[in-house]
């Protein structure tokens, strides 16, 4: 198998049609594009979910906590706490420690979340730092959002602009390249994407505004999240691709690695889908963050992608832009 996410066909192959037991306190069961898992407790539900940070060693304690308080808020819970598991390769010095978790301790405060525990080990299975995240959330059980929750005829939002994980990534590993191919401008306004990581306050609104479905663009980028929410939802979508938010910055490191934004890792950018598609772009907009109405859901199973007069069906996500870059 390539680098990357395990390919759908081989998850329902080999993972999900093993998995068997279905318990009935298990709200949310694992699925297809589902980012978190949700078990019942009275009135409220806890709400799981679990990333690794495999695809860099810069800043993995930001983007460690990131991505899984985006999960959460993608089922529109609190974070209440998350688990951390470090590995750390032969060699690694203690300093390295000290600073994935200044980085986490630093976000944990700023949104009240306490770490609960976790594992740190040096190990020879590992040849860069790796992360992993198990985050817990709670929310009322009739509050819950789900990927799969899409109806035929809502808007897709997307908020802020897609690939602004990938793009702060790829502009602080590859800087001194970068900087031969572009002007200083652009490669420190790409360096600095990662300020707008967080899709919690996005999740907030969205929640208060109404909405159904809500998926943190993550591996695989847009084309990836969109395909998971029709999956997960049993619907067929029609995007404009002209009217899916990126930034020039963006555009120009891809240009220099050769790589689709549309399928690049975007944390920071997250999928709703809602009745209000106008009026949560209005909400959104009275508080700084940048949305756009992207297309609609619809009946059936055809995920089409309209640019122009073209128009193409959405494939399966495959292994992200990131890792194709870092070939370079």
């Amino acid at each position: 198998m390539e680098i990357g996410k395990v390919p759908e066909n081989v998850l329902k192959r080999s993972v999900f049609k093993r998995l068997r037991v279905k318990r009935p306190e298990v709200l949310v069961h694992s699925g297809i594009g589902e980012d978190c898992s949700v078990l019942a407790l009275g009135d409220e539900a806890v709400v799981l979910s679990t990333d690794p940070i495999t695809g860099t060693a810069k800043d993995i304690g930001t983007l460690a906590f990131h991505i899984t308080a985006n999960d959460i808020a993608s089922s529109g819970a609190e974070l209440v706490g998350m688990l951390l598991t470090i590995l750390f390769p032969p060699g690694s010095q203690e300093e390295e420690l000290k600073e994935i978790m200044k980085d986490v301790t630093e976000l944990a405060e700023r949104f009240n979340v306490e770490i609960l525990g976790g594992h740190t080990e040096v190990s020879a299975a590992v040849s860069q730092t790796l992360v992993s995240v198990t985050g817990v959330g709670k929310i009322a059980k009739d509050r819950l959002i789900q990927t799969g929750g899409l109806r035929p005829g809502q808007d897709l939002v997307v908020t802020k602009w897609i690939g602004l994980e990938g793009t702060s990534i790829l502009a602080k590993e590859r800087e001194e390249y970068l900087r031969e191919k572009l002007p200083s401008g652009i490669v420190e306004a790409a360096k600095g994407f990662d300020q707008y990581l967080s899709v919690m306050p996005d999740a907030k609104i969205a929640m208060d505004t109404g909405v159904t479905a809500m998926h943190d663009v993550t591996e695989g980028g847009i084309f990836g999240a969109l395909w998971e929410m029709a999956s997960a939802s049993g619907t067929g979508l029609e995007v404009d691709l002209h009217k899916i938010p990126i930034r020039q910055e963006t555009i120009e490191v891809c240009e220099v690695f050769d790589i689709n934004p549309y399928m690049l890792i975007s944390s920071g950018a997250m999928l709703i889908g809602t009745d209000h598609g106008s009026r949560l772009v209005e909400e959104l907009k009275k508080a700084g963050i940048h949305s756009a109405v992207v297309g609609h859901a619809t009946e059936g199973n055809d995920r089409v992608i309209m640019n122009g007069d073209e128009r193409r069906f959405l494939e399966p996500p495959k292994t992200d832009e990131l890792f194709r870059a870092g070939k370079d």
